[in-house]
């Protein structure tokens, strides 16, 4: 099959590689119908994350089950499925609990690399949720969305306590960040303060349901946040960059007893002790589980009551993944989807 395979900073190839295969007995394969490029693979393509030896890339998926091992009971050969990036169990305490992303049995989908024809998927029960049938091609982006950055920018708003009566500040203007405005509009904020400088994203926060838009960042946003809010803050603020300067600035804008939900993937981040305890804000976050979500999504986007899909401004043919890299590093597209 072909895949892509991340080899140094820059230097995206799609390859021949070996087809997956059933290794336990609790695996599944599935044919991808569409993967695409997720803002954390850039990390690896800056060279902020170290790569030392070809390494296979992507995470984000929807497709058809083509086999499954003899201890999968609930997927089935033929049925269209979508996927969290972190595969669990469904049994542990944790996952019981709803944090199937820090399931004590889980793995990393990811690590057979998603940008491909064919995935192996491990603990296919508990990671995999089937659609109604086969879904039309216009919902395609859509379902590989709810895979990561739907699901991501759903748990950053849940963690955030997004809500009725709630003011809620989005940090990042990435897939997760646009898409966490839906989320927070979805679960009945009354105001939705994008931050974001860059106007064709600001248009899809304000179709997504963002109330407002802010230029500022860092300090500065926080403070225009402040000001906005009689002085208060926000009382539900989401950080979806996952830098030093992200991070202060959500804890920063929200108020004292607000909430900060944060899926940017950290990097470099450290929070004063002092500052911290004095803001006095509630703080949850980490890899979404998105596998606790996924049900619901998949019935929103299958209802049409949402079209998280529209994050897409760019879709190449897999052998074009580097393409994909460069378009999203440069800005020149929000996310891209990959047609293998």
């Amino acid at each position: 099959m072909r895949g892509a395979a991340m080899y140094g900073p820059g230097d995206v190839r799609v390859e021949e590689r070996d087809d997956p295969t059933i290794v336990e007995p609790t695996d599944a394969i599935i044919r991808l119908a569409a993967t695409s490029v997720c803002g954390s693979d850039l990390w690896d393509w800056r060279g902020i994350n170290p790569v030392t030896q070809p390494v296979p890339m992507g995470h984000e998926y929807a497709g058809v089950v083509e086999e499954t091992g003899p201890g999968v009971r609930n997927i089935k050969p033929g049925q269209f499925v979508v996927g969290s990036f972190f595969a669990s169990d469904g049994t542990c305490e944790i996952c019981q609990a709803g944090y199937q992303s820090r399931c004590a049995h889980g793995e990393f989908v990811g690590a057979g690399g998603a940008q491909a024809q064919y995935l192996r998927v491990p603990l296919a029960d508990g990671t995999l949720v089937a659609t109604h049938g086969q879904p039309g091609a216009d919902l395609l982006p859509s379902l590989v969305a709810a895979s990561d950055v739907l699901g991501t920018g759903w748990f950053g708003a849940v963690a955030a306590e997004a809500g009725p009566g709630k003011t809620v500040a989005v940090v990042g203007d990435g897939a997760v960040g646009l898409l966490a405005v839906l989320a927070a509009r979805q679960l009945g904020a009354e105001r939705v303060i994008a931050m974001s400088r860059h106007e064709a994203r600001q248009k899809l926060a304000l179709e997504f349901g963002a109330t407002d838009i802010v230029t500022e960042r860092g300090d500065d946003g926080a403070a225009r946040i402040k000001e906005m809010t009689g002085g208060y803050g926000a009382h539900s603020v989401i950080e979806a960059v996952g830098t030093q300067e992200s991070m202060m600035q959500a804890v920063r804008s929200a108020r004292p007893g607000g909430h900060v939900g944060y899926v940017g993937v950290a990097h470099g981040v450290e929070l004063p002790g002092e500052e911290l305890f004095y803001a006095e804000v509630h703080l949850l976050g980490g890899p979404a589980p998105v596998r606790r979500f996924l049900p619901d999504l998949i019935g929103l986007i299958e209802n049409r009551a949402i079209n998280p899909g529209k994050v897409f401004d760019l879709a190449l043919p897999l052998n074009q993944a580097a393409d994909g890299y460069r378009a999203m590093d440069e800005r020149r597209a929000i996310k891209v989807l990959l047609q293998p």
